[in-house]
């Protein structure tokens, strides 16, 4: 059997990532947005808009990102996508509308197209709660970053793994099947 885990030592001057911010609440996503950058450049990564390894996409809010990321994934283009938002709950129902539907349609991105997408959309209950996720106490905009950088290096392995001999089981016609336990 093998352990796959994804590692940071990897070369990233190859590495292609997009990163899609909500516009809404940006004075929470810009600073995420920075958290992000400083993580993939001290792990390697030129973050520079007019480089070759990172694509910015500005949207007006999380609710519009998942469905960005979904046609970035399509494109085959990238390692990983971040998503960067903030959804704030106020005095209406709509916080969890957004949330909700922000968290699934970047998941199912993800699934659907086998490219990680990392879901960092900031869902609090207060402004204060997200200043400090986004820069007073911490940055998940970095925690973030070190996300799509892991998983870009386990989806790497996996598929290198996958072309160089199957890991699931196979007989001619097919994948064995499950085993019963009964």
């Amino acid at each position: 059997m093998a352990v796959f885990e994804g590692t940071f030592t990897q070369d990233t001057s190859s590495l292609k990532f997009a990163i899609v911010i909500g516009r809404f609440n940006d004075l929470i996503t810009t600073k995420l947005l920075a958290g992000c950058q400083d993580c993939l450049k001290r792990h390697g990564v030129d973050t520079n808009p007019h480089g070759t390894n990172v694509d910015y996409v500005w949207v007006p809010g999380s609710f519009e990102v998942a469905m960005v990321a979904r046609q970035l994934a399509l494109s085959g283009r990238y390692n990983a996508i971040i998503c960067l938002g903030a959804v704030i709950r106020g005095q209406t129902p709509h916080f969890d509308y957004v949330a909700s539907e922000a968290a699934k349609g970047v998941a199912a991105a993800s699934f659907q197209t086998g490219i990680p997408v990392v879901f960092g959309v900031l869902t609090t209950d207060t402004m204060q709660q997200a200043l400090e996720r986004a820069g007073i106490k911490s940055n998940l905009g970095w925690d973030y970053a070190l996300s799509a950088l892991e998983m870009s290096s386990l989806m790497n392995q996996l598929r290198g793994e996958v072309a160089t001999k199957s890991v699931f089981p196979v007989k001619e016609e097919g994948l064995l099947p499950a085993q019963s336990h009964d």
